[in-house]
């Protein structure tokens, strides 16, 4: 199973959808900034299964930790998606650490801090895939790949190519 991640695409719909057609995933998570552009990237590949969560761009009423984390469970794997906001990701992943070992979750996956992260805390993976419509300190646009190969869980980061309306 394939799973595209993205975050922080802020207003970039054109650049996710090129995401979309290069990796042909099974499955897109958006990690926020912004959700209307999550939402017309889904209407744009109704097709492919889509999971998304609000950030701090996004307006009154999305600092509400439970409206803004959401757990998916893939083939036996167990993501938690956030945007990072709400764990104070810029500040470090203490509380994004210990929220995902509450949540016995295999990754925990975030965005906010618009630059590409992989490491893990004991088993479970922490992942930025950076941002795919405003990359931060001279870097390229990225995204995220998971895969789901014979149960155990990959992750790549990946340099956007395409056409990038920043």
């Amino acid at each position: 199973m394939k799973i595209l991640v993205l975050s922080d695409s802020h207003g970039d719909v054109a650049s996710m959808c090129e995401a979309v057609r290069q990796e042909m995933p099974d499955v897109i998570f958006h990690l926020g900034d912004l959700i209307r552009d999550a939402k017309e990237l889904h209407n744009e590949f109704k097709e492919i299964p889509f999971f998304m969560v609000p950030g701090n761009c996004d307006g009154y009423g999305y600092d509400d930790i439970e409206l803004s984390e959401k757990v998916v469970e893939l083939e036996g794997k167990r993501f938690l998606l956030l945007h990072g906001h709400t764990r104070g990701v810029k500040l470090g992943y203490m509380s994004l650490e210990y929220r995902a070992r509450e949540l016995e979750v295999d990754a925990a996956l975030f965005g906010h801090t618009h630059v590409p992260y992989a490491d893990y805390f004991g088993e479970t993976l922490i992942f930025n895939p950076g941002s795919i419509g405003q990359p931060h300190y001279g870097q390229e646009p990225t995204y995220g790949i998971l895969e789901i190969v014979d149960g155990e869980l990959e992750h790549e980061h990946v340099e956007f190519s395409g056409v990038c309306s920043r």
